[in-house]
């Protein structure tokens, strides 16, 4: 070529060339010490995941990780780069979602979601209930979660697993007020649990009210827990979100009064835990004629500040390491604090964690809510750090 005629390309500096995604990839990778399961995290193949972390190399100038066929490391420069890399897209995401809340976008997208299922009147229950299953169906589970029926222990219900994971190590306990929601609603939001978590997720159908006032859904819970123990699950976590948290906390100390084995962790998101009158005065909103309602039929009759249904007054000594995520705009806010801090006096490691949302159930809005997203990521590591903290004692 003519040197008259030649165009000279000027290369970027690294810091200029290197795209989120390639520190995305890498942190995946340095948090999980797996390719395999960094790719399942973020939705990709294995091959791009690894083109990435190639690329990032390439543009740094050196290597970030050591592979070998069963093992990957971080290397001194991988070490080097990790906290300042997690930093850089901490500040970055908080910026986007600080954006968005701004800009309204996200918040009025939650609320067309809500809007079906909050105009219905709960003197409608086959109406609210369908409303309900409308809401989670505009979701669904992530693309590599595999979904089967199971009976557990007479109690019908779904199990979700990632692909090859066969083993299930959690129980999930649905919300809806304990007169609404479904196994095959919450798909999406256990199915996303379950790719955090690593692990597969059974979410059993279990009775509800008024049809079925409590003990019903108890005892399903009770049977689908042992069901899991009897196929050889040998440190389950329980979870749940709103009213499936308190149905949670019921099958705990239901399990504590019989002398059996106790789960390894709980992990509650947005918990609704006090059905009493005290309760509602507490946190005066517009669900609380909705949460009144649904706990007289669920109660029907049963004193709604029996330590068995209100952990708030209960000894909670004895159970096991404790997840509570909670939102700012919550109105049930309160309660998981209080929640919280009644455990940690009772014994319980019981940990808090507070995300910027301006809805109770946040959880449901994963796919498209960052801080949704994140609390979903931070609970899946709990459950993943509880399970290897007590396989080591």
């Amino acid at each position: 070529m003519d040197d008259e005629n030649a165009e000279v390309v000027s290369l970027p500096q690294a810091p200029d060339a290197i795209e989120l995604r390639h520190l995305r990839a890498f942190v995946a990778v340095a948090e999980e010490l797996n390719f395999g399961r960094a790719a399942a995290r973020l939705y990709l193949s294995q091959p791009a995941l690894s083109r990435q972390i190639r690329s990032l190399e390439r543009l740094v100038g050196c290597d970030l990780l050591r592979r070998s066929t069963h093992r990957v490391e971080l290397t001194l420069a991988g070490e080097a780069l990790l906290d300042r890399a997690r930093g850089l897209l901490r500040e970055v995401d908080e910026a986007v979602s600080a954006a968005r809340s701004v800009g309204g976008e996200l918040l009025a997208r939650i609320a067309r979601h809500w809007d079906s299922f909050a105009e219905v009147s709960l003197s409608d229950l086959q109406e609210l209930r369908m409303a309900f299953e409308g809401l989670h169906a505009q979701f669904e589970p992530p693309p590599n979660i595999s979904v089967r029926s199971v009976n557990a222990g007479g109690v019908p219900g779904l199990l979700l697993t990632p692909q090859a994971e066969e083993s299930a190590a959690l129980l999930y306990l649905h919300g809806g007020g304990h007169v609404a929601g479904s196994a095959f609603g919450y798909r999406p939001l256990a199915g996303a649990l379950a790719e955090q978590a690593g692990t597969g997720v059974v979410v059993p159908d279990y009775r509800l009210a008024p049809e079925h006032p409590l003990p019903a859904s108890l005892e399903d819970a009770v049977r689908a827990y042992r069901w899991m123990l009897d196929r050889g699950a040998t440190q389950v976590t329980v979870a749940g979100d709103s009213a499936g948290c308190g149905l949670v906390l019921s099958l705990l100390l239901s399990l504590k009064q019989q002398g059996l084995p106790m789960p390894g962790a709980t992990v509650l998101f947005c918990p609704w835990v006090d059905m009493t009158e005290t309760g509602l005065d507490r946190t005066p909103h517009e669900l609380d004629d909705f949460r009144r309602a649904s706990a007289g039929l669920y109660l029907a009759g049963y004193p709604a500040d029996d330590p068995l249904v209100n952990p708030l007054s209960a000894d909670l000594a004895g159970l096991p390491p404790m997840l509570v995520q909670a939102a700012t705009g919550d109105p049930l806010l309160g309660e998981a604090r209080e929640l919280t801090e009644h455990a940690q006096d009772c014994g319980v490691d019981a940990r808090f964690e507070l995300f910027p949302v301006d809805t109770h159930d946040f959880h449901i809005f994963w796919s498209f809510l960052p801080e949704a997203a994140q609390a979903l990521q931070q609970a899946g590591r709990f459950v993943r750090d509880t399970t290897l903290a007590a396989q080591a004692g």
